[in-house]
């Protein structure tokens, strides 16, 4: 299999993605990792019940970690224990990764390849916001991930990014100004969401819920109104990156967007969150993150 955003195997990243020889696609989790295996569970597989094209097969997207044991029960090998963790997760052994998606290669290919994007408004509004990173001398510090990542995005797609210690962090909190790219949350909008988010957070408190979003940079695209976020993560294995994001503002800088998040798919359930369990997140949830104690 050959994909024109997919590569041979360098550095492997948090939140990038790996394609084994089975077809599945795992989704990278953290940057410490057993020498058998790339931690991370399964985000695309293939299934007829599926709603995205890949490799000319169907494909199934999965938004909740824990549902990756269930897709991987007849794969014994890709289930592996982490002591960064504490626990027994899902993970690819390492000799059956067939392609490497980086987020920031996926960045810099969708900038010189436009036409691997279907042409819609979401689409045409991530190309923007390439663009201006591309400009502002930010591809090595911010990558693009989620659907986008794989191909797979359609007109309904989040856009979802990365951006790599503290000088990712202060240029994404530049892009989230830009209000000719993106439109902030606030007010009524800022509570739903945080309420929808909370719907699918069984066991976990609000307070954690608040914690978590406030990781991260988010809004609206400025042109089709889709979610855009961007989590922060490591620069390598040094110290980690500042935590707090923004999500406020003056929506009225953004004219015609009533009840926006009406549009956003419904987004996916986390399950009961355990001591050292990895913890849900994805396409506007939380299932990447990683609860250690």
């Amino acid at each position: 299999m050959t994909s024109p955003l997919g590569r041979a195997l360098p550095t492997v990243r948090d939140r990038d993605y790996l394609l084994d020889r089975s077809g599945v696609i795992f989704k990278v989790i953290g940057e410490v990792h057993p020498n058998s295996h790339w931690l991370g569970y399964v985000k695309y597989y293939p299934d007829v019940r599926g709603d995205r094209t890949l490799f000319g097969k169907t494909y199934r997207q999965n938004t909740i970690v824990s549902r990756a044991f269930g897709i991987l029960a007849d794969r014994p090998e890709c289930y592996v224990y982490s002591s960064a963790i504490g626990c027994v997760i899902t993970g690819v052994p390492r000799e059956d990764v067939v392609l490497h998606y980086s987020c920031r290669n996926a960045l810099t290919t969708l900038h010189k390849s436009t036409d691997l994007l279907d042409g819609s408004p979401v689409s045409e509004d991530l190309l923007a916001i390439v663009d201006w990173i591309t400009r502002e001398g930010f591809t090595d510090v911010i990558g693009v991930t989620g659907s986008f990542l794989v191909g797979v995005a359609g007109p309904r797609s989040d856009i979802d990014l990365v951006c790599y210690g503290p000088r990712g962090y202060e240029a994404a909190e530049a892009l989230f100004t830009e209000r000719s790219l993106i439109c902030p949350y606030e007010g009524e909008n800022l509570t739903r969401l945080y309420l929808r988010r909370a719907r699918y957070m069984a066991g976990s408190s609000y307070d954690m819920l608040l914690r978590q979003e406030a990781r991260k940079l988010q809004g609206l695209t400025a042109g089709a109104g889709a979610h855009i976020n961007c989590e922060p993560l490591r620069a390598g294995r040094g110290p980690d990156v500042p935590r707090r994001g923004r999500a406020g503002g003056r929506a009225d800088q953004c004219p015609g967007r009533a009840d926006p998040l009406e549009r956003h798919r419904e987004l996916p359930r986390q399950p009961r969150p355990l001591t050292g369990q990895v913890g849900p997140r994805d396409d506007g949830d939380l299932s990447h993150q990683v609860a250690v104690p």
